[in-house]
């Protein structure tokens, strides 16, 4: 240090430098405290810091805490309204599945009946079928087809009038048979019906290609029922053996109602001819009133038997009177001998009362200075005399 301090005092570039080393070295010193407080300084805004970051983390986690504590309540809500609505849901579906099991069901137990009700229709349908086949095959023979309509015609007949108002068949006194005759009340002529079916010509009519076809057709047709309508005035109306009108059977409505629009000429002829063209409604309806007429005539016939047991009806009515009458006189009789009963009893109930009712007077003694006092018979003899004087008194007020 010595030769140091001697080499700087005879160098003064070497002071210089020493003098700028001290300089930098005191400016480092300086830079360094100040870099040390600065440190200092930071570390203590540091801690600050921390603290406030340590403090703000408990308030953040109370906050969470909290929070956490809030949502795990508003959780637990939920799952419980949400286990609720799935319960409910639950229910109603289930509900709703049954519901709609039973629903089901019952569509398939319709769906059932009515899947028989369609297998019996179209068993009926086919039934039908063969029906209509075989009546295809009936009314193509004009034989079997004249028999289909005298049977419906016979069934009508049958069912609307009483056994021996009609015949099948039955032979007319010209040696003919129609298919009916109806027997009329008050001893008139029969009535005669027969069935007829132009099956052929109406067949093409309704197959006919184009007009000329149904013309001829319908000329046909027209023949046929003139035919018809000439035969039946000619065989079976009779003058004083059968009714002056007869009955034109036809057991086709259809064909009825196309008689009537489409040709009346013939409709017109049969009237002149006295002929009623009938359909089975028609016949329906002209046998009903057959069958009043019927009626009335036997209640007519019967109207003696009626008259007659109207008669003993009333003889015997008239009996009945005379003993009802007899049996009320017995009756006023009784109540007449009940109300004299009463009278008289409830005279007796008067009498007992007024006897209860009356005071007798007591005999008075007699003084030392009066006469002897009478005996106890005097005494009784004249109680019995004043009772009879008042019974008398009595009998004499009623």
């Amino acid at each position: 240090m010595i030769r140091l301090f001697d080499a700087l005092a005879r160098d003064p570039a070497l002071q210089l430098a020493c003098l700028f080393a001290a300089i930098v070295a005191s400016g480092w010193i300086i830079l360094v405290r100040r870099a040390a407080s600065r440190q200092r300084a930071t570390a203590a805004a540091e801690e600050m810091r921390l603290t406030e970051l340590l403090r703000a983390q408990n308030e953040m986690q109370g906050r969470i805490a909290a929070m956490a504590e809030v949502f795990g309540a508003r959780q637990a809500e939920t799952n419980q309204a949400i286990n609720q609505r799935l319960d409910g849901l639950t229910q109603r579906l289930g509900q709703s599945i049954s519901e709609q099991t039973r629903a089901t069901h019952e569509n398939l137990r319709r769906l059932q009946e009515r899947l028989a009700v369609i297998d019996t229709a179209q068993t009926n349908i086919q039934s039908l079928a063969k029906d209509v086949v075989g009546l295809q095959a009936i009314l193509a023979n004009k034989q079997t087809r004249g028999a289909f309509g005298q049977g419906r015609m016979e069934a009508i007949v049958a069912d609307g009038l009483p056994t021996g108002a009609y015949q099948f068949q039955a032979q007319l006194p010209n040696g003919v048979r129609p298919d009916c005759i109806i027997r009329m009340p008050n001893g008139q002529p029969p009535l005669v019906v027969d069935a007829k079916f132009p099956l052929e010509a109406w067949n093409a009519m309704g197959a006919a290609a184009n007009a000329e076809a149904s013309k001829l057709a319908a000329q046909q047709f027209r023949r046929d029922m003139e035919v018809h309508i000439r035969d039946i005035a000619e065989k079976y109306l009779l003058a004083g053996e059968t009714q002056d009108t007869a009955f034109l059977f036809v057991p086709s409505e259809s064909i009825f109602a196309t008689i009537h629009e489409s040709f009346e000429a013939i409709v017109q002829r049969a009237h002149r001819a006295r002929i009623v063209i009938v359909s089975p409604s028609l016949l329906l309806l002209s046998i009903q009133v057959l069958q009043a007429l019927l009626k009335d005539q036997r209640m007519r016939e019967q109207a003696h038997v009626i008259q007659g047991e109207v008669i003993r009806l009333m003889e015997d009515l008239g009996r009945l009177d005379d003993r009802v009458r007899k049996l009320h006189g017995h009756f006023t009789s009784a109540q007449k001998d009940v109300d004299q009963i009463l009278i008289s009893t409830d005279k007796l109930v008067r009498r007992g009362a007024r006897i209860g009712e009356m005071e007798f007077e007591a005999i008075a003694p007699q003084g030392p200075g009066q006469a002897q006092a009478p005996s106890a018979a005097a005494a009784e003899r004249a109680v019995e005399s004043r009772t009879g004087q008042l019974k008398l008194r009595v009998v004499d007020e009623d």
